[in-house]
């Protein structure tokens, strides 16, 4: 197995994505190695270019190539209204219900104690700095119905009791347990458009 240090880095590679164990990588690698090696170099060259190019918007924290991500430097967009969310994944998954024009703080993560991930981890201090620029009338917490995204919209109500903000949380058409990323384009629009 000396010789094939390559495969099993490859194999070991693939298995840090979510969802994909050793028989899945194992595939995903032998597939691009045997049938499609010059779609294994797009992917190479792809990741690589993610990796340097893509960084954190200077204003809400999503995934962007310039200082502000396309949404944030959009004049259209209701800067009234801010939806803050988990993830960027959860971001793109409210984005293609196209009911939602204002714009969004993306937390990159959720309270969880036990993983040792708190408000700093989390940046409720920069979301306090946010939310204080003069022009959010609203806060619309979307992090996921799970326990952790529960106590993090807890913890973000009573961070912005004070400040005079009206503070909304998603109706509960978004199945108890789910992630954004997951649950169908319908269901997300309508708990927007019904929230509380």
């Amino acid at each position: 197995m000396a010789d094939m240090q390559a495969l099993a880095l490859l194999i070991q590679s693939l298995r840090s994505l979510p969802g994909v164990g050793v028989k899945s990588a194992s595939r995903m690698a032998f597939h691009l190695l045997q049938h499609d090696r010059q779609a294994a170099l797009r992917l190479a060259r792809a990741l690589q270019q993610a990796v340097e190019q893509v960084r954190h918007c200077e204003r809400c924290h999503t995934f962007a190539e310039q200082p502000l991500c396309l949404t944030c430097a959009d004049p259209r967009r209701d800067a009234s209204q801010l939806c803050v969310i988990e993830t960027p994944a959860d971001q793109s998954a409210i984005e293609r219900t196209g009911s939602y024009r204002g714009l969004y703080f993306v937390l990159m993560g959720r309270l969880s104690p036990l993983d040792g991930i708190g408000p700093r981890e989390i940046g409720l201090s920069h979301l306090k700095e946010r939310v204080g620029d003069g022009l959010v009338q609203e806060v619309i917490l979307a992090t996921n119905f799970t326990a952790e995204g529960e106590a993090t919209a807890h913890a973000i109500t009573q961070m912005l009791h004070s400040q005079g903000l009206k503070v909304t949380r998603l109706a509960r058409g978004v199945p108890v347990g789910s992630e954004l990323e997951y649950v169908d384009l319908g269901t997300i629009a309508h708990a927007l458009s019904d929230r509380r």
